[in-house]
């Protein structure tokens, strides 16, 4: 199983994406693409076997995964500050893998019928489904 996780700005909601998942999958193959560097250091602290950073390590990785989890704005071109350019968006939304999209809503983005919800909610959410995925 390849699980790749996607993240920007800080890093900080993909290193802990990587930690929890790292810890409920030892076995999978858990690829980090920063959107920038350090976001990608933050993923390979967190226990991400590889990482790597822009556009097309995004690409790339996106075509082999089983799984893509981040926040939502990895499927909105120009989301994140403009970190998310429409070429990553398009190779998220294109991909074969099921998507576990993290609601977060920052810059410029709302999700509305999504109620508010602490990060480590939605972290236990995105554990739920990917055994949810993995289950399939």
């Amino acid at each position: 199983m390849e699980i790749l996780v996607i993240d920007g700005q800080g890093g900080g909601l993909g290193k802990a994406l990587v930690a929890a998942l790292r810890s409920r999958f030892p076995e999978a193959c858990i690829n980090a693409a920063g959107t920038n560097s350090i976001a990608t250091q933050q993923m390979l602290r967190a226990g991400a076997d590889h990482g790597a950073t822009g556009e097309n390590p995004v690409v790339v990785l996106s075509r082999t995964a089983d799984i893509i989890v981040g926040p939502i704005g990895i499927c909105i071109a120009d989301s994140m500050y403009g970190e998310v350019t429409p070429t990553m968006a398009k190779a998220v939304g294109e991909a074969r893998a099921k998507r576990i999209l993290v609601p977060v809503n920052i810059c410029g983005n709302i999700v509305v019928g999504v109620p508010d919800t602490s990060l480590s909610a939605m972290i236990d959410g995105v554990i739920r489904a990917a055994e949810a995925v993995l289950k399939a």
